[in-house]
């Protein structure tokens, strides 16, 4: 760790007020769309990403990575408050969050939660910040049979993982493997899959796929059922815990925060694994597991603390082996690329600059949260009120402005909304997006390598495989991929067995 670089990446955001205002921004700008049912951190950093176009880069991307941080907490809000969660990572706090509501402790469920997000996602900024660098290290020696061998050990989990179906999800990284190949070879620079049109020569860009995916799906969705959430009448009492309560939990939060950090490296997985696990195994080590789910602060402590410190970890490969560790940081990723900068070991190398106020910005984003988490709580709940019919139309305009922005391209906008139609019906009939937003980032990474590699041979295949390194990866995805198969099929049995014998039990 270079401490100077470190230092100057703090002096940056802490003693620049833009900046700082910056991650405020994001921070705030994050609670609300993760509080907000049906919105995702995923769906607002997309969104975000255009216009970060006309500013300083440091300035954008601190401002991505509050956005990151408050999304991840935010979720919580409308768990607790409503019993709806406001993403995924929210479902796990639901648990106990809604339970304690329901009994009168939603201040102090709310606290709680915040104080377990800060100090979840401050373990994970820290393990990311001192790990990251010393990783690069060693990523700095990999060739391009080692970066093949990575790509698709990344995008074979995911792709297994995605979803309750193999298939689908297979299908699903299919189609997101075929949209970079249109356009200019990389190699050869020969056009491919352009049908003559001279808009697809330039290829399918990033950033239409992403508002595509996240944005316009939302919209129909939001078309599809419009609801008004009802009004909140909890009161908000007793909004910081107690140091007594504090400490009762300290452990579950340290043991949560280990486990959202390692759940959050492994490309595939996500803040809402991270939750349900942290949850599990805390309810499995309690003493008083019976408790769990009628309202304690253990069950929202786990897995606050533990979804907030996945973010942490799951910058590390992205930023480290240019690898992302779920679908916010293949977004993160992609918002770097178009600031051009390639997320790799070489990013620490070449540009420091960037590297070291993005550590910063997403520890300092932590008390940002802290603050902003308490001070705003009862803002928050009362803004998860908003009618859909005022929001939908909001998200559509601003999926429409993104996916202009870019190029000030009709042709990118026309791109997203068919992404956004396809998006939306593979959603309906259970296809998971992630796998197509991973493969379009990791697909040419996989292609030009395995192509280098294949040159650097001569055309002999066993180079994969006689490195140590790549044949590694490429041995344990494929092992993943089996064992992933052999985990969904018999929970697919299982499910099935269980189905035809509440069938069975109603026929008599």
């Amino acid at each position: 760790m270079d401490w100077n670089l470190l230092l100057l990446g703090f002096s940056k955001v802490l003693l620049n007020p833009v900046n700082l205002l910056f991650v405020f921004i994001g921070v705030t700008a994050g609670i609300i769309v993760g509080a907000l049912p049906g919105l995702t951190a995923t769906m607002g950093v997309a969104l975000l990403i255009p216009f970060t176009f006309g500013l300083d880069p440091v300035q954008g991307l601190v401002m991505l990575v509050g956005l990151f941080t408050g999304g991840i907490y935010g979720a919580c809000i409308s768990s607790i408050l409503i019993g709806i969660p406001g993403t995924p990572a929210g479902a796990a706090t639901l648990l106990d969050g809604y339970a304690m509501n329901k009994k009168g402790q939603a201040g102090k469920a709310m606290g709680m939660a915040v104080i377990a997000s800060w100090f979840g996602g401050t373990i994970g900024a820290l393990i990311m910040t001192f790990a990251s660098p010393q990783i690069a290290k060693v990523a700095l020696e990999f060739g391009p049979p080692e970066f093949f061998a990575l790509a698709f050990f990344g995008l074979g989990i995911i792709i297994t993982v995605s979803g309750r179906s193999i298939l689908k999800g297979l299908i699903s990284g299919i189609f997101g493997l075929m949209l970079p190949l249109i356009g200019f070879d990389p190699i050869s620079g020969a056009p491919r899959l352009t049908f003559g049109s001279m808009e697809l020569l330039g290829g399918i860009t990033l950033i239409p796929v992403l508002i595509g995916l996240f944005g316009y799906s939302q919209v129909f969705q939001g078309i599809e059922k419009i609801l008004v959430l009802p009004a909140i009448k909890t009161e908000l009492k007793n909004l910081i815990p107690k140091l007594s309560e504090i400490k009762t939990v300290l452990a579950t939060m340290v043991k949560s925060s280990l486990f959202g950090v390692f759940i959050g490296a492994v490309p595939g997985t996500g803040t809402d694994i991270a939750a349900f696990v942290s949850y599990g195994e805390a309810k499995r080590s309690s003493k008083h597991p019976e408790k769990f789910g009628t309202g304690i602060l253990e069950g929202v402590a786990a897995p606050e603390s533990g979804n907030n410190a996945c973010a942490g970890g799951a910058m590390v490969p992205m930023l480290t082996l240019g690898v992302p560790g779920d679908a916010v940081t293949a977004v993160l990723m992609g918002a770097l690329t178009i600031h051009n900068f390639q997320p790799g070991p070489m990013l620490f190398k070449d540009h420091p600059e960037v590297v070291y106020p993005i550590f910063a910005a997403m520890i300092l984003a932590q008390f940002v949260m802290l603050f902003v988490g308490l001070g705003g709580a009862r803002f928050f709940a009362r803004l998860i009120n908003i009618d859909r019919r005022i929001l939908t139309p909001i998200i559509f305009l601003l999926c429409v402005i993104g996916s202009y922005a870019m190029r000030f391209s009709f042709f990118d906008v026309g791109v997203s909304l068919v992404i956004g139609i396809i998006a939306y019906f593979m959603n309906y009939y259970g296809y998971p997006g992630s796998p197509i937003l991973l493969a379009i980032i990791l697909g040419p990474m996989v292609e030009q390598n395995m192509r280098r590699s294949l040159v650097i041979s001569h055309g002999d295949p066993t180079i994969f495989f006689t490195r140590p390194i790549s044949a590694a990866f490429i041995f344990i995805g494929i092992f993943i991929m089996i064992t992933s198969y052999y985990r969904v099929k018999k929970a697919m049995d299982k499910e099935a067995l269980s189905s035809f014998a509440q069938e069975k039990e109603k026929s008599k």
